[in-house]
């Protein structure tokens, strides 16, 4: 193995978001080994990564943060100075169904993750780091008024925000009691490219799309802090190098929307890119029951990020979501692999089959 500076595992790197991390680390930074820890459950899809999957500080590993015998094996092997954990069941729909998956994977994947890196590094904490990336859900819902800050009362509302927020503490409880060097981060919505399409906006594009019903909760008031998921790789690459150890961020696009606002925006857009009369996806709203336990509110106060180490996002929100629609109009083979499953069949074609 060359001689890397670092050696950071970066679970569910397979995902959206963990896609966009590894993406922006090992192109950024060659002089770092990057493994990607992934199960590829639903998810995953290697298909993320083509662009750098042949790259030599890049390495795949398939595996899951529960299995200790597997993790322990990827410790011994590369002697990882850091782990940048992603992996989690993280729609709230599945949590409501079965939030037991997300106890499993959540809380109990996340302890044994701990527990690991703190077995290897206990002896040398020096230059070690574990950062955890959790959610703003862990907060609960906010009226209309006020934003979330580091300091806000944890108030979780759904089986994913409870097993979120669990994590969190078990995170910060091997820092209290262990001393093992972390670091967390609790962000916003994120959209963007590779987006599993059960999401509101790669769902509402695609349905658009596809001439199908656009399913809008309750009256789709619901308002949510928009970041567009490449600022977000940013944001952990900067708490990563930069970060104070032991303390938490909040991250989000300071930009507020109701869901409504969000569906007759990419309404207007898809019609301009698809040749459509004015109004005419718009047409295809449709209002269904409101789910359980639906917070009304979220929103972000990501000062301390911006004043302690600088960072804040690049993009509007209306030219974000317009790079989105085109990437997923330009990417129609990801998306119909995704809907259809396929695009599991790339981990046996690539991996399985060498």
């Amino acid at each position: 193995m060359a001689d890397y500076s670092k050696k950071i595992m970066v679970t569910g790197a397979a995902g959206f978001i963990g896609s966009h991390v590894a993406r922006l680390f090992v192109k950024k930074y060659p002089e770092y080994l990057i493994v990607n820890l992934d199960a590829l459950t639903y998810a995953g899809n290697l298909e993320n990564l083509r662009d750098i999957e042949n790259l030599p500080n890049y390495k795949f590993e398939r595996g899951d943060i529960n299995d200790e015998k597997r993790i322990n094996e990827l410790f011994d092997q590369y002697h990882f100075d850091a782990v940048i954990h992603l992996a989690a069941e993280s729609h709230v729909d599945r949590s409501i169904i079965d939030p037991l998956a997300f106890v499993r994977t959540n809380v109990l994947g996340t302890a044994s993750l701990l527990n690991i890196s703190l077995k290897h590094w206990k002896d040398n904490l020096e230059n070690k780091l574990f950062y955890h990336v959790s959610t703003d859900e862990v907060y609960g819902s906010l009226g209309k008024e006020g934003f979330f800050t580091e300091e806000t009362p944890y108030d979780p509302r759904s089986p994913y925000s409870a097993s979120k927020a669990s994590s969190d503490h078990f995170v910060m409880a091997y820092r209290h009691t262990y001393g093992l060097p972390i670091v967390m981060s609790n962000c916003s919505n994120n959209y963007g490219s590779h987006h599993f399409p059960e999401k509101l906006i790669p769902l509402m594009i695609n349905n658009i799309k596809n001439n199908k019903p656009l399913p809008v909760y309750g009256k789709g008031e619901n308002v949510r802090d928009w970041l567009f998921v490449e600022d977000h790789a940013t944001a952990i690459d900067t708490i990563f190098h930069n970060g104070k150890i032991g303390e938490k961020y909040n991250v989000g696009g300071f930009n507020e929307w109701k869901n409504i606002d969000i569906v007759h925006l990419l309404c207007g857009i898809m019609d301009k890119k698809l040749g459509r009369p004015a109004g005419e996806s718009a047409k295809l709203i449709t209002y269904v029951k409101d789910r359980p336990g639906h917070d009304m509110r979220y929103a972000i106060d990501a000062s301390k990020l911006n004043k302690e180490l600088g960072w804040k996002p690049s993009l509007q929100f209306e030219e974000g979501l317009e790079k989105t629609v085109d990437w997923y109009l330009q990417n129609q083979d990801w998306v119909n692999h995704v809907t259809s499953g396929d695009y599991q069949k790339y981990y046996d074609v690539q991996y399985e089959k060498r």
